[in-house]
């Protein structure tokens, strides 16, 4: 049985790869710096809490791992890593783990890496494939490219099997146990639920790619079953649908009207702050194609009923 270790096993999109990967007959090893919570299946998970910043504690967390799938996040996400703050997780626990991993039986680790679509910086065309050239606007962008350099090169080397793969606007409800989304479309359904209007810092015409976390996992499952093919490049994820904000928030008023009964709450467009990133600003729509041909993955979650799920979840958890 291949042994599998998820990094960031607690957090919002490792916690539903941990449940998707508990379902496999495999050695589960999950790691976070909180005990994780065992999903259902035959897989046979082993919880580990661990420092991963530090050296020993990471080296002891990745011991025997067949693969190792690296969903860690800075604390505070971009604006963190615009502080410097984030830095030591974003690229220094990278490094840690590629010179850890070595070993003398001549088996490559396979590294399945969660990057970032955001990583190409301000979009020059539309749909994004993978193949523009990477200029990252802001702090956080350029800590991820940094990443997936370093296990470019280690992959070129020989030591490992990295797979990148970058990540669209991810959203849904958390597993239980993990963490929370802290998205666009979480943060709008829980304003709506609360009644507050729905605001925008745009006309509302700018586009998100967006994919329900239990499709991301599905597609983190796909690259650990074809790590020859993937290995050494990044792969897009996306749905190719590049999807209004407008729409989506009123949608989400929509929707959340449904289920409890209210008015929809006002959708509305403000000054954005000036701390926005001007990645903010333009429409990402994403051509996984490349990563679909070799894998067989799609997404099968629809907006509308990820939507209903994300808001479900946060009534429930709201109820006293």
């Amino acid at each position: 049985m291949k042994r599998i270790t998820v990094l960031g096993a607690t957090g919002f999109i490792g916690s539903a790869v941990l449940k998707t990967l508990a379902r496999q007959e495999i050695r589960l090893r999950a790691v976070a710096r909180k005990p994780a919570e065992v999903p259902p299946g035959p897989a046979e998970v082993e919880v580990v809490t661990a420092d991963l910043t530090d050296r020993a504690e990471l080296a002891h967390a990745v011991e025997g791992s067949d693969a190792v799938v690296y969903l860690l996040l800075g604390d505070g996400g971009w604006r963190a890593a615009e502080e410097g703050s984030a830095e030591r997780v974003n690229v220094g626990v990278m490094q840690d783990l590629l010179d850890v991993l070595g070993r003398d039986d001549g088996v490559r680790p396979v590294v399945v890496y969660g990057g970032a679509a955001s990583q190409v910086g301000v979009p020059q065309r539309e749909p994004l494939d993978g193949s523009e050239p990477d200029r990252p606007e802001t702090a956080y962008d350029r800590q991820k490219l940094r990443a997936e350099l370093l296990l470019e090169r280690a992959t070129a080397a020989g030591r490992v099997r990295g797979i990148t793969l970058r990540l669209p606007t991810v959203f849904g409800e958390s597993t239980p146990g993990g963490g929370h989304d802290r998205g666009v479309v979480s943060a709008m359904a829980a304003r709506a639920l609360d009644g507050q209007p729905l605001t925008m810092w745009h006309d509302g015409t700018v586009r998100r790619d967006l994919v329900h976390v239990d499709d991301i996992a599905a597609a983190v499952s796909a690259a650990l079953a074809h790590p020859d093919p993937l290995s050494g490049r990044h792969w897009l994820l996306g749905a190719g649908r590049g999807d209004a904000l407008g729409d989506v928030f009123r949608l989400i008023s929509a929707i959340t009207s449904e289920h409890t009964g209210t008015p929809p709450v006002e959708v509305t467009s403000v000054q954005a702050p000036s701390h926005a990133p001007v990645t903010d600003f333009r429409s990402v729509t994403i051509d996984s194609s490349a990563f679909r041909a070799v894998t067989g993955w799609r997404p099968e979650i629809p907006l509308g009923e990820g939507i209903h799920r994300t808001i479900a979840a946060l009534a429930r958890k709201a109820r006293p």
